[in-house]
This record gives structure tokens, C-alpha cells and sequence, in this order.
């Protein structure tokens, strides 16, 4: 990381630790974040009703279907945080040169695919 850079770590509600670093002087902008909240929320949601069916003994196919919902929620959200991501804090990284970013955002999509 270069000396004129800062280095940033954000924890999510379940206490994973992201982090990242900007130039000085360059703001860290994300224009969906009240879009990804928005989705989280419904996320949890859903995963509670899959719980409580769990619970309830309810059908295992009825259970698979809800939480693959689930699954594809997620999925969609991470796909609206990387696409944020890239406009914003990649485009900022390619203009100023900071490699370490792209690298960064290259191991997230790889854990995040898995």
C-alpha cells in the first residue's frame, strides 16, 4: 500500500470485517447503499421464515425452495455491491494507479463465487 493512501475497514452486522484503502482526499462513495440494506433486510427476513419452517417441521422441499430465495437474494445483492464497487472505488483505483485495490477486489469475487 502506498504511503499517500488510507486504508479503510468496515464490519458487516454479522461481523465480518471488509476492508479496503483510498487515496487521500478521495472520497468512499456508494450510491446503493440503501438499496443493499434494503435487500439485506429482506434477506433476513426470508432466512428467519426458513428457520421458523425448519421448526415447524414443514416439508423439506417447501424449506429447499425458500431458502434457494434466500440464496438468490444474496447472490443479487453481492452483485449490486461489486457492480458499486467497480463504478465507484476500481474506477477511483485505475486513475490513480493503486493496483492493491484491483487485487482486493479479485479475492472478494473469488470467496464471493465459490
Amino acid at each position: 500500500m502506498r504511503e499517500n493512501s488510507q486504508h479503510h475497514t468496515h464490519t458487516a452486522e454479522d461481523g465480518t470485517e471488509y476492508s479496503h484503502s483510498h487515496e487521500k482526499g478521495q472520497p468512499h462513495k456508494h450510491t446503493n447503499t440503501k438499496m443493499v440494506v434494503n435487500r439485506l433486510s429482506r434477506a433476513i427476513g426470508h432466512l428467519e421464515s426458513v428457520k421458523r419452517m425448519v421448526s415447524e417441521d414443514r416439508d423439506c422441499s417447501e424449506v429447499l425452495i425458500q431458502l434457494s430465495a434466500v440464496i438468490s437474494a444474496l447472490n443479487n445483492t453481492g452483485k449490486v455491491i461489486i457492480k458499486d464497487h467497480i463504478e465507484h472505488c476500481i474506477v477511483d483505483a485505475v486513475e490513480s494507479g493503486d493496483r492493491q485495490a484491483i487485487d482486493d477486489l479479485n479475492n472478494a469475487i473469488d470467496r464471493f463465487i465459490k
